[in-house]
């Protein structure tokens, strides 16, 4: 299993080089005030990738770590309740 995910991994490098290869040119940002920015695209396509994946990534991994504190922690763990007390039906008295 291991070979397979470092050939998936090697497979994705691949294709991420060669598409920066080929798209390797400079774009022109226009920023507040009149500035102007001149970046590569494939630093541009980078920044925002990690814009959208990094604060969910790290959301996840905080949820994931308090789950596993949850389950790991017994003190954590609410006391189960009594059950309630068996219904038993009593028999009225007799009349005289």
């Amino acid at each position: 299993m291991g070979f397979l995910r470092t050939l998936f991994w090697i497979a994705i490098t691949v294709v991420v080089v060669v598409f920066s290869l080929h798209n390797w040119t400079s774009v022109t940002l226009d920023l507040f005030g009149g500035l102007a920015a001149d970046a590569k695209l494939p630093v541009l396509l980078l920044i925002a990738f990690l814009l959208g994946f990094v604060p969910l990534y790290i959301y996840h991994r905080v949820q994931r770590w308090r789950y596993q504190r949850r389950m790991i922690d017994p003190a954590r763990i609410p006391p189960v309740p009594a059950p309630p007390p068996a219904f038993e039906p009593t028999i009225p008295p007799e009349p005289f």
